[in-house]
């Protein structure tokens, strides 16, 4: 009995305690740095964000010490695939062709787990990659709690021009599974992206360039009439489209076709990053998939000069700050480990970023450009997802490494 009564008194303690009141050395509130500010947590959101002395704290508030941390919203990744692992453990034709979308799921509730953990809250998922709707599917078990894992926003299978993706380097007689799925001509193009968003996309992917062949310079892929019609029949919806794009004329296309992001973008000139610009279009650059990938294929960064994809790589990045295009943070993530977010960070402060605007990018402008009106900020009334990481990160980028704290939907996951 008094076993039963000890736990009946703890259970209501706790379940009593409606504030938390969150006590750091600094807080990054989306947009800038403050000292000698508190955030208080009510369920989950948060109801106070300022000064101390501006706060009466409720009777019955938990309060939790953070000293020598910086507090700041949860990171928002731009561009992830959950059920890709990186290339060097398996490379990508295998993991379509011979991983199950069973065995890719189970590696992606570790990847959702290890992501938040890493402080990573919420996740723009880029494609399934040959795994169907496996990304639906993950999402509806982390808003269902059977997994713990960051907010997803998923975009089901992608979609490519026909014969332009892979696994290839089959004769014409074998058929294999795709990593996207294949469309052509208006029609066809307007049903997929239909189908796709009935199946629970929450917005399209498509491939406005890609390499035809194994081993062939990208060329673009779609024609203007198709991606026009794509992005026409999202917006119906309510949805939008995002592109992969590295070629000037790819990106030309998604461009003018009325994308909302372009992914990757290596072959951007200043023209056309000044004309992403001008459309409100966000440029997710995905500086550390071609990092790791280089180092896959023997790269010994530090130590050999940069190879030319990295030399190309930084050109096209200094001329996409050049133009003022809203850089959306996001790696690649599942090319190289998942958890390890922070490497695009660090890449964009070696490429020329400023620490304050990359963590602008990860946080508010990520939370604005994929229309989270909640998130992204430590503000009152925005939804309590708050992370801790140690040290200052506009003095030491690295920091954002170190996360100690997390909180997703006003829960706590890691203190």
């Amino acid at each position: 009995m008094k076993v039963c009564s000890a736990l009946a008194l703890f259970w209501i303690t706790t379940s009593t305690i409606a504030q938390t009141l969150l006590i750091p050395d600094r807080i990054f509130d989306g947009i800038q740095m403050h000292e000698n500010w508190v955030i208080l947590v009510e369920g989950n959101t948060i109801s106070y964000a300022g000064t101390a002395s501006g706060l009466k704290t409720p009777k019955g508030t938990k309060e939790i010490l953070l000293t020598g941390k910086t507090l700041m919203p949860g990171i928002i990744e731009g561009h992830s695939h959950l059920l890709l692992h990186p290339y060097n453990e398996t490379d990508w034709n295998d993991q379509v062709l011979k991983e199950s979308s069973v065995e890719r799921a189970i590696r992606g509730t570790v990847h959702a787990k290890n992501s938040l953990m890493a402080g990573v809250t919420t996740m723009r998922d880029l494609g399934a990659e040959g795994a169907g709707y496996t990304d639906v599917y993950l999402k509806k078990t982390i808003e269902d709690e059977i997994i713990p894992g960051p907010r997803l926003l998923v975009a089901g299978p992608a979609i490519v021009a026909t014969g332009a993706y892979g696994p290839k380097g089959f004769h014409d007689g074998v058929q294999v599974p795709l990593g996207a799925e294949p469309a052509s001509g208006v029609p066809n193009v307007i049903e997929t992206v239909r189908r796709q968003l009935g199946n629970g996309a929450d917005f399209i992917k498509i491939y406005a360039d890609y390499r035809w062949t194994p081993g062939a310079d990208s060329q673009p892929t779609f024609l203007q009439e198709e991606i026009d019609a794509m992005v026409a029949t999202a917006k119906s919806a309510g949805k939008y489209i995002v592109a992969h794009a590295s070629t000037p004329e790819g990106m030309r296309r998604a461009i003018n076709g009325g994308v909302e992001t372009i992914e990757h973008g290596d072959g951007g000139t200043l023209e056309i990053f000044k004309l992403m610009k001008d459309n409100g279009i966000g440029f997710c650059p995905t500086l550390a998939a071609g990092d790791a990938i280089s180092q896959y294929r023997g790269w010994k960064k530090g130590i050999d000069p940069n190879p030319e994809r990295i030399t190309k790589k930084k050109a096209s990045f200094k001329l996409a700050l050049e133009s003022e295009v809203p850089i959306v943070f996001g790696g690649d993530v599942g090319v190289f480990t998942h958890g390890e977010n922070y490497r695009e960070m660090e890449l964009m402060v070696e490429y020329g970023m400023k620490p304050l605007d990359v963590l602008v990018s990860a946080t508010s402008r990520n939370a604005n450009m994929f229309h989270l009106d909640k998130l992204g900020k430590l503000e009152k009334g925005f939804l309590a997802d708050i992370i801790a990481v140690e040290g200052h990160p506009l003095k030491d980028i690295a920091s954002i490494k170190k996360v100690v704290f997390v909180m997703k939907d006003g829960k706590i996951y890691k203190k």
